[in-house]
């Protein structure tokens, strides 16, 4: 949904908004205070207001310029760059702002992949997506789930910090390197070895806003704002590999409950929580990964700041559940009566919250009347999108050439097309080349290291990644012909480590019905159109390419009685009947929930990441074809007839990917979905 900008604030006249918008920077750049302030000057006369706009960025996952690189092209829906252009159009539109940013800012593109891991940063370099920050003028931001993924050591770098954990050096032998000019906040991550937090739980900074008195007229005011933030305590399972036995996490409701009223009495006058996690109405637990909906409902939090679920709030037509609980309104951007935005991914939005401020003579208070809250897109309504701001890219352009130049690197040939326009459906020429690398590598380690599980048969899972959630463009999609390594990382998208877990057939069975649930159940009685896919997200849709091990899925059924004649060679599995599993360390640690994998079956955690293992593959076997890498499906739809259409969203203008695929079921009811993502609507005749 594209969510109009307003005209410039009634809050100031037009004529001034250009010298208010000078002034307002200069005071800006005031330094952040430190704990032990004291009250809000008594100068400042009652009935006073202040305007104050907090701008949220989100899930950034370093795009910072409009590129893809796994496709090698541009990509102009996306980007840090376009994003910049909002918050300046922001900041000439309200006199006082104060920009965050929520997480998940420094992994996600093979740009930050190279930085980390490829050619890792020496410490007086700064990090490119931090770079790009650092020249916005940030105020503050948080940690997100992903920016573990790199491990604590670089985190600790990138971030300018220094952890006093196991297994990194005391801290006074480490280097402050190069880091954001902007302070990081995290209130709920702590570290084994001392149980002190990593990062400062929160900040109060100290601004000096433009303002109006009682009579209006302009004055200046200090406003002193708390900043806390929160990461999914989930990290723990999800990057088990770098935290395990290292940091432990608490719950964000319960530091929000210690630390909100400090923050208030060391002279916070509002308190904004930037937390990365989503809204979930189960009842509460310390570990839960999206626990916003609760800390909502903490005394004292004025504004949250949200993201990691990829998504767009405020948004009136959002038909996802997360939205739709009680208690929150989806279209002014409340929850539990506390403005909240949530501002998409990879820089397509901003969020805004314009908060109205009003001194009683002894302390500032939000006035909820004056509140309104959007999420601001980089395309317009007629499809084009803002330009980009101008000053991002000279900025990073080594670290961009660099990037190009690695991962055109040549490793092997195919001679098919390997996409997931159709992996939902089975078409597993994106897929079956990822499961044989995993397998062979497992394979070899369990020959040469593990001769105890030597009799054991060994499988692969892998899933989707790309799956159209952002897009027609949001499909894996290597053409037949050279491959370089930006196609192994359109095939593999994740930073994951390779491991090996021990199953039986009763753990095969649950992973397999977990996976299904990706699928809505289908009534066949329905005449109504049925989307056959879920809310359950791609990367969580594990499947085998195996051609002795087969399975149907019965999608009339309920999530948990889906799976239909699971064979191996031919005969049924057995519960007890034993086999080694090549899968990623998310996977293996808990991540997804899948029943029974919470790190226990693990025989093999591998250092050597699922992308390196596949290039590797590639190399050795150096030409893929469709007939030994390409064409192994396990698993089908059971057969069912329905009243009505079963529809499907994939990329506009793919139908013959999906004939050559082997899925004749298929045929398009519209080329043209509507939603303006160059998606078309298919029909699946599941009776065939």
């Amino acid at each position: 949904m594209k969510f109009q900008q307003p005209a410039l604030s009634p809050f100031f006249p037009s004529t001034a908004t250009a010298a208010v918008t000078v002034a307002a920077a200069a005071l800006l750049l005031s330094a952040c205070s430190k704990p032990g302030l004291a009250p809000a000057p008594t100068s400042v006369p009652a009935g006073s207001t202040v305007e104050l706009a907090l701008l949220e960025t989100t899930d950034l996952h370093s795009n910072i310029r409009s590129y893809d690189y796994y496709k090698l092209k541009e990509d102009p829906a996306i980007g840090f760059e376009r994003t910049l252009s909002l918050i300046k159009a922001a900041r000439a539109e309200f006199a006082n702002t104060l920009l965050f940013d929520n997480g998940d800012a420094i992994q996600g593109t093979a740009l930050s992949d190279y930085q980390a891991i490829v050619k890792p940063l020496d410490c007086a370099d700064t990090a490119a997506m931090y770079k790009a920050m650092n020249m916005a003028g940030y105020d503050a931001a948080s940690i997100g789930n992903h920016e573990f993924n790199y491990g604590l050591p670089f985190l600790a770098q990138v971030t300018g910090s220094r952890f006093n954990v196991e297994g990194m050096p005391a801290v006074n032998e480490q280097r402050r390197c190069a880091g954001p000019g902007f302070p990081m906040v995290l209130a709920n991550l702590f570290s084994v070895k001392d149980r002190q937090s990593l990062y400062q739980p929160y900040v109060i900074l100290d601004r000096k806003f433009l303002a109006r008195d009682s009579e209006g007229k302009t004055i200046n005011a200090n406003v002193r704002i708390g900043v806390i933030g929160f990461t999914p305590p989930t990290i723990l399972s999800w990057d088990k590999r770098w935290l395990d036995g290292k940091v432990y996490t608490e719950g964000v409701r319960e530091m929000a409950q210690k630390y909100v009223p400090e923050m208030r009495a060391k002279g916070a006058d509002i308190v904004v929580a930037i937390s990365h996690g989503g809204l979930d109405d189960a009842p509460y637990e310390a570990t839960m990964e999206n626990g916003n909906y609760y800390l909502a409902q903490v005394p004292g939090i004025d504004a949250m700041l949200i993201g990691h679920s990829h998504q767009v709030f405020p948004n009136s037509a959002s038909t996802v559940a997360q939205f739709n609980l009680p208690g929150i309104d989806k279209s002014r951007g409340l929850v539990h009566g506390v403005p909240t935005v949530m501002a998409n991914f990879w820089g397509q939005h901003l969020g805004v919250i314009k908060l109205g401020l009003r001194y009683d003579g002894k302390s500032w208070a939000v006035d909820k009347n004056k509140t309104l809250v959007q999420a601001r897109a980089v395309k317009n309504a007629d499809g084009s999108v803002i330009a980009a701001d101008p000053a991002v890219a000279p900025l990073i352009e080594t670290e961009h050439q660099a990037t190009i130049a690695y991962v055109k690197t040549p490793i092997g040939n195919t001679d098919f097309r390997m996409s997931s326009f159709f992996a939902d459906l089975g078409d597993v020429s994106a897929l079956q080349v990822i499961n044989q690398a995993q397998t062979e590598y497992i394979a070899a380690y369990i020959k040469a290291s593990l001769p105890q599980y030597a009799k054991l048969p060994v499988l692969s899972v892998s899933s989707p990644f790309k799956s159209g959630f952002a897009g027609g463009n949001d499909y894996t999609d290597v053409a037949a012909g050279s491959m370089s390594i930006n196609n192994a990382a359109d095939l593999y998208l994740y930073p994951n480590t390779v491991y090996a877990v021990k199953v039986n057939g009763e753990d095969l069975r649950r992973w397999l019905e977990t996976s299904a649930q990706r699928f809505s159940k289908i009534d066949v009685n329905r005449k109504e159109a049925q989307n056959l896919i879920g809310n359950f997200a791609g990367y969580n849709f594990d499947m085998f390419t195996e051609k002795n091990l087969n399975y149907e899925i019965d999608v009339t059924q309920d999530a948990g009685k889906r799976i239909k004649n699971l064979s191996y060679q031919g005969k049924p599995i057995a519960a007890a009947q034993e086999f080694i599993v090549a899968t990623n360390n998310y996977r293996a640690s808990g991540g997804g929930n899948f029943p029974g994998l919470d790190g226990s079956k693990t025989i093999y955690a591998s250092p050597d990441t699922n992308r390196d293992v596949l290039i590797q593959y590639i190399k050795a076997h150096r030409q893929l074809s469709k007939l030994q890498n390409g064409s192994d499906r396990s698993w089908k739809f059971a057969r069912v007839s329905t009243a009505g259409p079963v529809t499907y969203r994939s990329a506009s203008g793919k139908l013959a990917l999906a004939q050559a695929a082997g899925i004749s079921n298929l045929s398009v009811l519209q080329q043209d979905d509507g939603s303006g993502r160059q998606m078309s609507l298919y029909q699946l005749d599941l009776s065939k």
